[in-house]
């Protein structure tokens, strides 16, 4: 049985206001730390190259996620076209800087919120949903009423604006951020984002006002909460301990999964040591760092 999501406690004028908010940042775009302030509804792109209609590449059940996300039924993936960070070692580059995929409208992007609860999918996984805020908000206002009851998981590259976040309170129940690296020289190397540690540090401090620390139910289902992502990478680039400092500081028991995968991808072999896979020396190193900060709840 799925969770009670909180967005069935807004009211219908509460969920329309949200959305007209959201809207608004849409054009000219203010929604995520970019600021590329190009008018996204008259179809003007900006960084992430996405437009006024939310681009979905692929959709389904997921067994690969998180333990706590998956459960029997698979966590119910929604994966979006394009992205606001371009990271240069991106593992789905395809869509991410491709942009493959088909664009949708709300309606649509609605009855795949639909078929996956259909399917006995646990939740909804929005991958990479910041640059389709707006657009999500308008489908889940048309899913509702067609019975839609699954808690929402909000994936993303945790490089997020404060004012578009505030805006999903008592509509997220799960937040699942990436927090990739803090320092200003990692974010401006890798994802021309020399604030990344500031902005998503702010992003994961909202987050975790919101929703607090990962809840499971009886069956061990997450169904509320924050769930941090942290890929470490070769050579302590990705600042690991800082990462698993901060986290803890928030609270140890937050959900962190400390991932192992990393693996060179698209232009990560112009970016040594990125050129090169983790070794399990440094991974375990990345695992007592976590320990040691004192966190309680490791995915890994």
């Amino acid at each position: 049985m799925a969770a009670y999501p909180s967005y069935l406690n807004l009211s219908r004028e509460d969920l329309a206001a949200r959305i007209a908010a959201a809207r608004d940042l849409l054009s000219p775009c203010r929604l995520c730390p970019r600021e590329c302030r190009v008018h996204r509804l008259r179809s003007e792109t900006g960084y992430c190259h996405a437009g006024a209609l939310a681009r979905v590449a692929s959709y389904g059940p997921h067994f690969g996620e998180e333990p706590p996300l998956v459960g029997c039924g698979g966590s119910g993936t929604i994966f979006f076209s394009h992205c606001n960070l371009l990271c240069v070692f991106c593992q789905n580059y395809d869509i991410s800087h491709g942009g493959g995929g088909e664009d949708v409208t709300p309606t649509t992007l609605a009855g795949i919120m639909l078929s996956l609860q259909q399917r006995g999918c646990h939740n909804l996984n929005l991958v990479t949903p910041t640059h389709y805020h707006p657009q999500i908000l308008e489908a889940l206002a048309e899913a509702i009423p067609l019975g839609l009851h699954l808690p929402l998981v909000y994936n993303c590259g945790g490089y997020e604006g404060l004012e578009a976040l505030r805006l999903l309170d008592g509509i997220v129940d799960l937040y699942m951020p990436d927090l990739k690296f803090l320092s200003p020289e990692a974010g401006k190397r890798f994802c021309a984002a020399p604030d990344y540690g500031d902005r998503a540090r702010e992003a994961v401090r909202e987050m975790y006002r919101q929703v607090g620390p990962l809840v499971l139910d009886d069956g061990g289902l997450a169904h509320r909460g924050l769930l941090v992502r942290h890929l470490v990478l070769p050579e302590r680039q990705g600042d690991t301990e800082e990462v698993m400092q901060f986290i803890a500081s928030l609270n140890p028991e937050i959900g962190v999964n400390v991932m192992a995968q990393y693996r060179p991808c698209y232009r990560a072999a112009e970016y040594p040591p990125l050129d090169r896979r983790l070794t399990r020396a440094e991974y375990d190193e990345a695992l007592r760092a976590a320990k040691q900060a004192g966190l309680r709840f490791l995915i890994c």
